[in-house]
């Protein structure tokens, strides 16, 4: 995939549907839905990122993401429900290797809204989006180890484990093993 593909794709950033949820770009009027779990210690344990302080940080958090949106370097979508019309977390591809027709997919849900299978369906639309318009070859996902819920979504997911590099990355002062799973766009049902 050429970087000028990736960037007129995501230059307008396409809105997806699931049964249950719509995945669109996020704006600076999610602020409050956002600010609501990343404020919590419990939603960033595993995740490279600290709580958000303040409403104010969520804010320009999300002003700085509109502008990576218009350039189109996020390739990262609002998860909405549908019944609610609220953020309820994050979905999207937290990197993108255009040389090697790969994607790391990364999410974050809303503790309110675990245990539903809303972030499998979530995470399934982004992945059939990543096969069938940006022609991926292979989508993986990393999860620190510990963060059980996030290894099983790659499962449902249909991805496979790799393996754990240890201690492979420095997170809030610590170093972490981090495991690996990912699927190849032959092994990916589309359904």
């Amino acid at each position: 995939m050429k970087k000028e593909n990736l960037i007129r794709i995501f230059s307008r950033m396409p809105e997806l549907e699931t049964e249950r949820l719509r995945l669109r770009p996020m704006r600076v009027c999610d602020a409050e839905d956002m600010h609501d779990y990343a404020r919590r210690p419990e939603v960033t344990r595993y995740l490279l990122w600290e709580p958000h302080r303040t409403l104010d940080y969520t804010r320009s958090y999300l002003e700085y993401l509109a502008g990576r949106y218009r350039t189109g370097t996020c390739y990262e979508w609002a998860v909405i429900s549908k019944a609610e019309n609220k953020m309820i977390g994050t979905c999207g591809f937290a990197s993108v290797d255009c040389s090697h027709n790969s994607a790391e997919l990364g999410y974050v849900l809303h503790p309110d809204y675990h245990r539903r299978g809303l972030m499998p369906e979530a995470a399934h639309r982004v992945m059939r989006f990543g096969f069938q318009v940006m022609g991926l070859h292979r989508i993986e996902a990393r999860y620190m180890i510990g963060n059980d819920a996030s290894l099983a979504v790659m499962k449902k997911l249909g991805m496979r484990f790799e393996g754990i590099k240890r201690e492979s990355m420095l997170i809030k002062g610590a170093y972490r093993d981090i495991g690996t799973c990912a699927i190849l766009v032959n092994e990916f049902r589309a359904e």
